[in-house]
Formats: structure tokens, C-alpha cells, sequence
């Protein structure tokens, strides 16, 4: 994460940023820091880092604190964010910092208006998440086979990514106890701190137990409370399970730059819906608090399907 460095005392000459953008660095005000202070209690650090780094472009844009910004300056924003080359997802994402925190100031009784509340924000085209293919998946997975104690692990974290959806900082931050494997349930801690409980393969859980039993005791030097554990005996990161996810792609014969950790997770949520799993079952699973994020993954069936018929019905194959 960029350091927050903008939200200090204001410097007499300060330097462009990354998109070029020069002006004023002023003083954070308290209510910004209260804002993100209840925040903080509700939501992922890393989505107060990012409403931080917002708020604080807004005020560096206006040359004070946001506080009682008017709506054509909120306006005024956005056309320079759009006009420093923001990419529209990321100048929506902002548009939601800034709308959340003037709605803070009139729940507060600070504000009467929501200057944000009517921008005009740029269309986001919705993105089809990428998928692998079962096969491709199977490829993955037999590419982490192996006796030694780091293949063992290898090979239980690709299967519980893929097997339970979870997200890459849900898999890494498992402990011992996460898991049941019993009852093939893994409970994790999702964005929020909220707690989830997701039902476990057979593969996926004899996958955990073998590396329970034969590779997690040659790597645990420090006795970690961490399932994952790195050679050093640490815990493993998210970079870690990155750079064990591209090694492994590489292996299988898949781009290791379109192997990441996430894909499987898409993986999960599209074969599921494929094999007829109701779409409420897994959001429930996915840990989305909204039910328009999971149907994202009914597009990605519904084209994949139409691609299959397509290419494979002798009457709706198309003419060349």
C-alpha cells in the first residue's frame, strides 16, 4: 500500500504525484478522521486505506479539507480525475468515497446536502470474470503432486482456493482449527470480519489432511498457529501463495501470468453454477453481501454454454 503521506501538514512546494497532478497538501480535518475511524470498525483496512487516499485527493484537489466542498466542486474533481487518465472504475470507486463520507456528515447533523449524491459518473462496463476450465483446474492442481513437505502445501492450497472459493487473504490467514475435516467444513474470517462456514470437498479435504500429517510438521520451526506455513517456517502471504500459484501454472503448461489466485475462486463460483448450484447457495458461499456480484458468474455460464451449442450442435454451427 502507498504511504499516506498526503494527509499531513501542508508542504510549501510539493511535488506532483503519479498522475502529474499538482496542488496543495492540506491538514485532514476531524471529521475525515472520524469518518474513517467508524469506518474502520465496519469495512477491510484496505478499503479505508483507499477511502484515506480518496478523501485526501479531494482535498488536495480543493486546497482545503472536504468538509463543505459544494457540488460543482465535487463535479470539478471528477473531470480532473477523468482528465489525469482515471480509468472509469476508478474514478466510480472515488465518487463512492467521497458520496459516503458527505453521508456521514448529514447522519451527523454536520451537513444538510450530499454534495456527491448526483454526480455524473462515468458508464463502468461490467467485466466477465476469467475463468479456468475444469480441465485446466485438474492441470493446476496434478502440478503441485510431489512427496516433499512444500508439495504437500502446494498442493492443499490450490485445492482449498479452488475447492471452497476463498478468497486469497481468507487462505492465508486459516489457522489449524479452521478447518473440520470430519465434517469437510473450513471456517473463515471474509471482508467485514465476517465469518463464513463453507462445505469442503473430499478432494480438497484429503488434500489438507495429507499435508496435516506429512508436510505441515517439516515446516513448522516456529510453531506457527498459520495452516500455511512458507520454507522459513512463517506464515505464508499473499505473494507467496501468488508466486506458488505462477510456478505451478508454469508447470502445468498454463500462462502464468492468468494464473493468480482469484481465477480460482471465479473457477469455484462458474463451475458450481454450471453443475446447477442456486445462485443464493453461493453468494452465501462467495461471502457477497450484494446477490448482483454473484450473477456476474450467470454471464460467464450463460456465454460459455452458448459458445459450447455453438460449436458443437450440427444445426446451430456458424457458417464461415
Amino acid at each position: 500500500m502507498p504511504n499516506d503521506s498526503d494527509a499531513s501538514t501542508t508542504a510549501p512546494t510539493p511535488a506532483p504525484d503519479q498522475k502529474g497532478h499538482r496542488g496543495q497538501t492540506p491538514v485532514v480535518d476531524s471529521a475525515v478522521a472520524g469518518f474513517l475511524a467508524l469506518l474502520a470498525a465496519r469495512r477491510a483496512p484496505r478499503t479505508v486505506d483507499a477511502y484515506r487516499r480518496d478523501l485526501a485527493d479531494l482535498a488536495r484537489h480543493l486546497g482545503r479539507p472536504p468538509t463543505d466542498a459544494r457540488p460543482e466542486e465535487v463535479e470539478g474533481w471528477l473531470a480532473d480525475l477523468r482528465a489525469r487518465g482515471q480509468a472509469p472504475s476508478s474514478v466510480a470507486r472515488r465518487a463512492a468515497a467521497a458520496r459516503a463520507f458527505y453521508r456521514h456528515l448529514t447522519l451527523l447533523g454536520l451537513r444538510d446536502d450530499n454534495p456527491a449524491a448526483d454526480v455524473e459518473l462515468p458508464r463502468r462496463r461490467a467485466r466477465l470474470p476469467r475463468t479456468l476450465s475444469p480441465a485446466e483446474v485438474m492441470r493446476l492442481i496434478e502440478a503441485a503432486n510431489g512427496i516433499t513437505p512444500r508439495s504437500f502445501r502446494d498442493r492443499a492450497l490450490v485445492e482449498l482456493l479452488y475447492g471452497a472459493g476463498l478468497r486469497v487473504s481468507e487462505a492465508v490467514g486459516l489457522e489449524r482449527g479452521s478447518i473440520d475435516l470430519d465434517n469437510r467444513l473450513v471456517r473463515c474470517i471474509g471482508k467485514g470480519d465476517k465469518e463464513r462456514i463453507v462445505p469442503l470437498g473430499r478432494e480438497a479435504a484429503e488434500a489438507v489432511r495429507r499435508y496435516l500429517a506429512r508436510g505441515r510438521p517439516y515446516l513448522d520451526r516456529r510453531h506457527r498457529p498459520e495452516l500455511f506455513l512458507n520454507a522459513q517456517g512463517g506464515g505464508l502471504t499473499r505473494a507467496g501463495a501468488f508466486l506458488i500459484l505462477r510456478r505451478l501454472a508454469g508447470k502445468a503448461g498454463l500462462d502464468p501470468e492468468r494464473v493468480h489466485p482469484h481465477i480460482l475462486r471465479h473457477s469455484f463460483a462458474t463451475h458450481l453454477l454450471e453443475g446447477g448450484a442456486d445462485l443464493r447457495s453461493v453468494q452465501e458461499m462467495l461471502g457477497h453481501a450484494d446477490l448482483g456480484t454473484t450473477e456476474l458468474y450467470t454471464h460467464v455460464s450463460d456465454r460459455r454454454r452458448r459458445d459450447t451449442y455453438f460449436s458443437a450442435h450440427p444445426h446451430a454451427r456458424r457458417r464461415r
